[in-house]
């Protein structure tokens, strides 16, 4: 019997990468030059949002989709901010509502008014306070309408009904600064990465730790839960500085599934999963590769497939939601690339190349909608519900009904499960330690400064009264 090479069957083998051609960018946008790791970018079938750089405060610019080319210099923003804006996330539910979180330690809710912004928002619907420290995260649950989470730098995730506008739950398990979220499918599990090397699967309501890896050979920087397959897939570094994925069950992290090295460079590996596809995509902060892989539920669970290249290095990605994508052209992703040094949002298509021109079922299943599944309420007290699934053949496109009402509250103290957040504060690291003794040599310098400037007009008001006294005419 001859030999014959074992070809693996996939409908997914072929995708590709497709830059979209300059009048269909958004140029002449001032990216921020934080080095935070973050994407700085969110977008939805509507609008898409990026955050800037500013002299003073924090802002981000919210352009509808249609308007792709050239963003003029006062272009509107939204800059309510008294500090840098760290993370922005569109509400699943409600397409005009946005959530950022600054080095200001709040939370903001926006509401983007219909065909974008006239002129600098200033005033956001909705201000949280409850963090002590700087947030570099926000969340939507994957399921519910208005709840939101924040994860900060004071250690702590807070659960946030926006309903009441109060923080409702603290999940206080984490003993460094929080890295990455990811919530499974019905939002019932809360996957988490931080800066103590511990990888934690969290029951958000009452924040018990149900699952824990210390990963001493795979330092975690990202997770993700891998949709219904009970998987979460994390990137980091391996012992010798390589960039590395790891495939873990859900339900023992005592050792991960396998673990696969990806290159020698040194960028963040930023994770995104396609559910409906079964497909991993896998973008490097820093250059310009998106690399993409098929995973499965039995061994060797990951097969790579492909991958894009591009010179221009990216700073983040956003991702556009599926019924926001064109189901003709047989597209099942869509990223928004971020590349800093040209001032450039870049769409990228990945479609799956087909002749047919008809609907594709099998590439398009049905896929989690515009619809929340509970109420606030309702998953507060225990209910866990699949995500309402919509069909991408007819209809997608109409908008949801829900309508975000921010409620009255007065400003006091925060407390959630008998602490006051804002008394309760966790020591400061050394690099805030540094940051802010250096913020106060500043200070001093300018102190400083002003006073000599003032010592020398004392100096010259004396002089000139001195020489109007010795005048001839006073004499």
């Amino acid at each position: 019997m001859s030999w014959r090479p074992q070809y693996r069957s996939s409908k997914f083998r072929n995708v590709y990468g497709k830059v979209a051609s300059r009048e269909h960018c958004f140029d002449g946008i001032p990216i921020t030059k934080n080095v935070h790791d973050n994407h700085f970018c969110a977008v939805n079938a509507r609008f898409l949002a990026i955050v800037t750089e500013s002299a003073g405060g924090g802002s981000f610019l919210v352009i509808p989709l249609e308007q792709t080319g050239r963003i003029e210099p006062n272009y509107p923003k939204v800059c309510g901010h008294q500090g840098n804006v760290l993370d922005i996330k569109w509400n699943p539910f409600i397409e005009n509502i946005i959530a950022s979180c600054s080095e200001d330690t709040s939370v903001r809710i926006w509401e983007i008014p219909e065909g974008g912004l006239k002129r600098n928002m200033t005033e956001a619907v909705l201000e949280l306070y409850g963090h002590s420290r700087r947030v570099g995260l926000v969340e939507w649950h994957p399921t519910t309408n208005n709840i939101l989470f924040s994860a900060g730098y004071d250690y702590k995730v807070l659960i946030w009904n926006l309903d009441i506008g109060e923080p409702v739950k603290m999940i206080d398990c984490h003993t460094d600064v929080i890295l990455c979220m990811s919530f499974n499918t019905d939002g019932s599990l809360l996957a988490t990465t931080c800066k103590d090397k511990k990888l934690r699967v969290v029951e958000p309501r009452s924040g018990r730790v149900l699952q824990e890896a210390s990963c001493k050979n795979h330092r975690v920087n990202r997770v993700v839960f891998l949709g219904s397959m009970k998987r979460l897939l994390t990137t980091g570094v391996s012992r010798w500085n390589t960039r590395q994925i790891a495939l873990w069950d859900q339900e023992d992290l005592s050792m991960p599934l396998i673990e696969e090295e990806i290159d020698g460079l040194s960028g963040l590996l930023f994770p995104f999963y396609d559910a409906d596809t079964h497909m991993l995509y896998l973008a490097g902060k820093g250059d310009g590769n998106i690399r993409y892989y098929e995973i499965g539920s039995e061994k060797p669970y990951l097969s790579y497939l492909m991958e894009f290249r591009s010179p221009a290095p990216q700073k983040g990605l956003g991702v556009m939601p599926k019924h926001g994508l064109d189901v003709t052209a047989c597209e099942v992703f869509r990223f928004y690339k971020l590349v800093t040094l040209k001032g450039l949002i870049e769409p990228i298509s990945m479609i799956v190349p087909r002749r047919s021109e008809t609907y594709q079922e099998d590439i398009y299943p049905m896929t989690p909608g515009t619809e929340p599944a509970l109420t606030p309420d309702e998953w507060l007290s225990g209910v866990n519900r699949d995500p309402i699934l919509m069909s991408l053949k007819e209809g997608y496109k109409k908008t949801s009904k829900i309508v975000f009402k921010a409620p009255v509250r007065e400003k006091r103290s925060v407390v959630v499960n008998g602490i006051d957040l804002l008394e309760n504060v966790p020591p400061r690291t050394e690099n805030e330690l540094l940051r802010m003794f250096f913020r106060q040599q500043d200070e001093i310098r300018r102190l400083k400064d002003e006073l000599s400037q003032k010592d020398i007009r004392i100096r010259q008001l004396q002089l000139e009264l001195k020489n109007l006294r010795n005048s001839p005419k006073n004499n």
